[in-house]
C-alpha cells in the first residue's frame, strides 16, 4: 500500500491501524456481507460530494485515492491494493464521500452497504472493530490535515467565519478556511466567482456549489449531512438533544433493538463537546477532551444503527393515537412512540449593556482550539466559578499571556472541583479576582477592545479583546411550552416522583427527561450518561405497557 500524506500524528503513530490490510481468510469472511462490483481502468469508485454505496473491500487491482485542493490540483492520499478497503465514517452514515477514488486498471471490489456494515460489526466483532477503528482514524487524519470537506473564504476573525468553522468542528467534519485578502487562493476564488466583500464569507462545497454566508442548516444540506425524514416511519423513540445524556440513551436503546432517531439543532456533544479537557470522568485517568469523548459516543451510536438528524430543530410536540408527533422548524414531522428530552442547558448571558454585538467574535461561551487560536498571546478575561470555567482557564492559560478570572463570590473553591482549584492557583499567568462585576464592554465593528470591571470600590480597565462567559445555566425547554410537560420554577423539567410518574419520566406519560434539562440534576457528564443508560429501562416498561402516545392528562396513579 502506497501513501503520500502530510505530516500527521495519527499517520506517524497509527499508520497500520488507519490503513489495515485484510488477509485472505478475513476477505472470505466479509464476502457474505457485500456485493461484488467490477470497475474498469480510470472509472470512479467514489467522488467528493457524492454519496457512495458503502465501504469497498479491494479484491483485486489497485485504487488511487486523492483529493483536489482549492485550485483544482489533485493531491494523492493513498493507493489501496488487494485486502485494503475504501471508506470512512461518512460511509457508515450513508453520507457523501470526502475524497475521490479511481481504479488503476481493472478492479474488483466487495461493496458493503451501511446497514450490512452494521451487521458485520455485530457478527464479526473482532474484524468489525478493526474496520471501524480504521474509519475513525481516517476521519481524524482528514481533520488533522484540513483535507476534504468545504472551503470557507472570509476574514479570519469574522463572526460568521467563526460560526461556520465552529459548526463543522463540533460535527467532526473537515474543512479548510482561507483568509480573504491574505491567502492568494482566497483572492483567486473571490475573483473567479465575482464575490463582493459584503457577501463574505462564502463556502465552496465539495459538489461545486457556492454558498454565500449560509446558515448551518443550508451548509449541512449542501454537504449531505442531513436528509429528509420519512414521514411514514414510526420510531420507537426520538431523542431530542445529542449531548452526553442523549447519546447515552441512544446507544443503550439501539443496542437493545429499538429504532432510534436523535435530533439536535446544532451539533453532537452539547456543552461537554466544547470542554477542552475532562479529567474526572471515570476510565480516563489522563483526561480526555470533550470533543474526543463525544465523538466516540456519536460513532458508537451510529454503529448500532441510530439515525441522526443534525442540525434540525424541534419546535413542538403533538400527539396522535399511539404516538407522538414532533414538529420541526423545516416543517418536517417525526412520528415516534416515545420521546426522550435531552436538550440540556445553555450558559447565561452577562447582564451588561452592549454585549450582543461582540458575541461570536469576541465574547465566547466555550473554549475550544478555535477560540484558543484567536486569543493566542493575548490578555483575556474568564467570568465564572464552576468546573466549566476552571477547565477553560487551565486550557487557555497555555496560550494567552495573561488571564483574569473574575468571580462573583469570595473564593474559588465554592463551586469548582479541588483538582482544578489547585491547578489554577499554580498558574503564574492567571490572576483570580474575587467579588468582581463586569461594568462595561467597549469596542467597535463587533470586536472588543477593552473591559471594565469593579472589585469593591475600585474599577479596573484592561485592553482585552476576548471574554469567556461561564456564569450558570438556563434550560433549553422553550420548545416544551405546549407539550403538557411540568417544569419547575426555573424552567427545568420535573421527573419521577416530582412529576407523578416513573423515574426519569415527565408529567406526560411516554416523555422522559435526562441530563442537565432535568430538574435537580447534578450537571455533570457522568450523571448525564447515567441518566441516558437508566432511562432505557423505563422506556422498555412504558413501551411494553401499550400506552404509547399517552394523552396530556396525568395517569391515574399520578393523581
Amino acid at each position: 500500500m502506497n501513501t503520500v500524506l502530510p505530516d500527521s500524528s495519527t499517520l506517524t503513530t497509527r499508520r497500520h491501524q488507519t490503513f489495515p490490510v485484510l488477509d485472505a481468510q478475513e476477505m472470505q469472511r466479509v464476502r457474505r456481507f457485500g456485493e461484488l462490483h467490477q470497475f474498469d481502468a480510470g472509472e470512479s469508485l467514489a467522488a467528493s460530494g457524492r454519496r457512495s454505496e458503502g465501504v469497498m473491500v479491494i479484491l483485486s487491482g489497485n485504487v488511487r485515492v486523492s483529493r483536489k485542493d482549492v485550485s483544482g490540483v489533485e493531491e494523492h492520499i493513498v493507493t489501496y491494493g488487494p485486502g485494503g478497503f475504501l471508506g470512512g465514517l461518512e460511509q457508515l452514515a450513508g453520507r457523501p464521500s470526502l475524497v475521490d477514488a479511481r481504479a488503476e486498471g481493472a478492479v474488483s471490489v466487495l461493496v458493503i452497504a451501511p446497514e450490512r456494515l452494521r451487521t458485520l460489526f455485530i457478527h464479526e466483532a473482532a474484524l468489525g472493530e478493526r474496520i471501524l477503528r480504521a474509519l475513525i482514524l481516517r476521519r481524524v487524519l482528514l481533520l488533522e490535515a484540513s483535507a476534504g470537506g468545504p472551503v470557507i473564504v472570509g476574514p479570519a476573525e469574522n463572526r460568521d467565519v467563526l460560526r461556520l468553522e465552529g459548526f463543522l468542528r463540533r460535527n467532526g467534519h473537515p474543512q479548510q478556511t482561507l483568509n480573504a485578502g491574505v491567502d492568494p487562493e482566497a483572492n483567486t476564488l473571490i475573483e473567479r466567482f465575482q464575490i463582493a466583500a459584503t457577501e463574505l464569507p462564502v463556502v465552496l462545497c465539495p459538489n461545486g456549489e457556492l454558498l454565500r454566508n449560509p446558515t448551518e442548516a443550508q451548509l449541512a444540506r449542501c454537504l449531505g449531512l442531513v436528509s429528509t425524514i420519512d414521514p411514514e416511519r414510526v420510531y420507537d423513540v426520538a431523542v431530542v438533544g445529542a449531548g452526553p445524556a442523549g447519546l447515552s440513551a441512544a446507544v443503550y436503546a439501539a443496542s437493545e433493538g429499538l429504532s432510534v432517531l436523535v435530533i439536535d439543532r446544532h451539533a453532537f456533544g452539547g456543552q461537554a463537546g466544547a470542554s477542552s479537557r475532562i479529567e474526572n470522568y471515570l476510565g480516563f485517568p489522563t483526561g480526555i477532551s470533550g470533543m474526543a469523548l463525544m465523538a466516540r459516543a456519536y460513532n458508537q451510536a451510529q454503529k448500532f444503527g441510530v439515525e441522526m438528524a443534525i442540525p434540525k430543530t424541534v419546535t413542538g410536540v403533538d400527539s396522535a393515537p399511539g404516538e407522538f408527533l414532533l414538529n420541526l422548524a423545516d416543517e418536517e414531522l417525526v412520528r415516534t412512540r416515545a420521546v426522550i428530552v435531552a436538550t440540556g442547558a445553555r450558559y447565561r448571558q452577562l447582564a451588561v449593556q452592549g454585549l450582543t454585538p461582540f458575541e461570536g467574535s469576541s465574547v465566547h461561551y466555550w473554549a475550544s482550539p478555535l477560540e484558543g487560536r484567536l486569543c493566542a498571546g493575548q490578555e483575556v478575561v474568564v467570568v465564572g466559578g464552576g468546573n466549566s470555567a476552571g477547565q477553560a482557564v487551565v486550557y487557555l492559560s497555555t496560550m494567552v499571556s495573561k488571564l483574569w478570572l473574575l468571580l462573583r463570590g469570595r473564593e474559588l473553591g465554592s463551586k469548582m472541583s479541588s483538582y482544578l482549584v489547585n491547578r489554577i492557583m499554580g498558574l503564574e499567568n492567571v490572576q483570580v479576582v474575587p467579588e468582581a462585576k463586569v461594568m462595561a464592554l467597549e469596542g467597535k465593528h463587533g470586536f472588543l477592545e477593552s473591559i471594565r470591571w469593579r472589585q469593591g470600590g475600585a474599577e479596573v480597565t484592561r485592553p482585552v479583546h476576548h471574554l469567556f462567559l461561564f456564569i450558570g445555566a438556563e434550560p433549553n425547554s422553550n420548545w416544551l411550552t405546549n407539550a403538557g410537560v411540568a417544569l419547575d420554577g426555573r424552567g427545568f423539567v420535573l421527573t419521577g416522583g416530582a412529576a407523578g410518574g416513573r423515574i426519569l419520566e415527565t408529567s406526560r406519560a411516554g416523555i422522559f427527561a435526562v441530563g442537565d434539562i432535568r430538574s435537580g440534576s447534578a450537571k455533570r457528564v457522568a450523571t448525564a450518561v447515567g441518566d441516558g443508560a437508566q432511562v432505557v429501562a423505563n422506556l422498555h416498561d412504558y413501551l411494553a405497557s401499550g400506552a404509547a402516545g399517552g394523552s396530556v392528562a396525568p395517569r391515574p396513579e399520578a393523581r
